[in-house]
């Protein structure tokens, strides 16, 4: 009997997939690199970068490296909560002193302050599929990837309107009016990314009051405490949200404020009535995402905060950063009345009134590269001298000069 024919198939898993275009950010920093000119700025990439044009190993954390280096005594995995110790040293600092003794809140360290986002939006998907998350926009390219890939609906308002540069803060009550009870809402608690334009207290207060009223969740992105007016200041308005309602999400970022960009270290933060099972969940779905976070950045943040000489070095090398910023926005907003603006918001970006056109004009005569948006880095100049290249520069691809 004639053994049957066997036709080989040899299915193709990749075969039908498109390539992806390449993220605009990642581009402008490879185009940035391979530039020959010596004068070249770089006000594109989201880092602080000091006179040298660096982003620099802040003094605090090279010594707790070193401490760490002479004393750490194991390499062996975390948990899926992470270094619990550095959660706990957190909280005062994110919730105030008070507010951090609160049995209410659970936290969990995370690969950044994009994985606590992230675990924050799994944890939102796990409990409640159906909420929407509102999101103001313009905001950071990555929030609206995020959420859509942990499948939550997203709604947008228009939060900041760029040729006026003015917060608009009645389409905020407008869709905070429009949210169904359950419904998330995305805000950045300071320095605003992209814009620079935060909500002021009274603002915050009307937020608190409407959230509350109807129910909503608030979901905090904290990424740039202490940036923007001081730890306290930049934490103030989450704070007064955080006495009115019930249950809030905070996804925390050190990254920035501790310059440890590369170790991404954060931690997410939920506020509930029903802290322990919010917890066991978390741990469910980081254990799923990531297994255990890394350990190095979480360990220095922690012994940088265990140590009060430590933790005053930081505050005060974080209070020089912070003074740079707002010397640098200073300095543009004088030099051009077209950037006025830019003195009035806080952190390291802004969105400029400039058109894509004049953004690779910038980019191809003069050597500036910035986000087709308009985005500026402000901490991305070195000296007063690329400042006012800058201002000049821009009033010159806007035919003012």
């Amino acid at each position: 009997m004639a053994k049957p024919q066997i036709q080989a198939v040899h299915p193709s898993l990749f075969g039908a997939l498109k390539a992806q275009p390449q993220d605009p950010l990642l581009a402008l920093m490879a185009e940035f690199r391979t530039d020959k000119r010596e004068a070249k700025i770089d006000l594109g990439v989201g880092m602080y970068r000091d006179a040298t044009g660096i982003t620099p190993v802040m003094r605090a954390v090279k010594v707790a490296e070193r401490i760490l280096l002479e004393t750490q005594t194991t390499k062996g995995y975390m948990g899926p909560e992470g270094d619990p110790i550095f959660v706990e040293l957190l909280k005062p600092l994110v919730f105030g002193a008070a507010m951090a003794k609160s049995d209410r809140i659970v936290g969990l360290q995370t690969p950044g302050g994009t994985g606590a986002l992230r675990l924050g939006a799994e944890l939102i998907a796990a409990v409640s599929p159906r909420a929407n998350v509102w999101l103001g926009e313009p905001t950071w390219p990555n929030h609206r990837p995020l959420l859509a890939a942990a499948r939550l609906g997203v709604e947008g308002f228009k939060h900041f309107d760029k040729t006026s540069q003015t917060l608009l803060f009645d389409e905020t009550i407008g869709a905070l009016t429009r949210a169904a009870p359950g419904d998330v809402v995305l805000l950045q608690a300071c320095c605003h990314n992209p814009t620079g334009a935060d909500y002021t207290m009274d603002q915050w207060r009307t937020i608190a009051e409407m959230l509350a009223a109807r129910g909503l969740i608030p979901f905090f992105d904290f990424a740039y405490q202490g940036l923007g007016d001081g730890l306290d200041a930049d934490a103030a308005g989450m704070r007064l949200v955080l006495e009115h309602v019930d249950e809030a999400l905070i996804g925390y970022a050190s990254d920035k404020n501790f310059g440890v960009y590369r170790e991404r270290v954060g931690a997410l933060y939920v506020v509930s009535n029903n802290a322990r099972a919010v917890y066991s969940q978390a741990m469910a779905l980081a254990r799923a995402n990531w297994s255990m976070p890394s350990d190095h950045g979480a360990a220095v943040v922690r012994l940088v905060l265990q140590s009060p000489e430590l933790t005053r070095d930081w505050t005060a090398e974080l209070d020089m950063m912070r003074a740079r910023i707002l010397s640098n926005r200073g300095r543009l907003a004088a030099l051009n009345p077209r950037l006025a603006s830019v003195a009035r918001q806080r952190g390291m970006f802004s969105q400029i009134q400039i058109a894509p056109e004049a953004v690779a004009r910038l980019k191809d005569e003069h050597g500036i590269y910035m986000v087709g948006s308009g985005r500026i880095n402000v901490a991305g100049f070195r000296d007063d001298g690329e400042i006012e290249r800058f201002a000049k520069a821009v009033a010159s691809v806007q035919g003012d000069a």
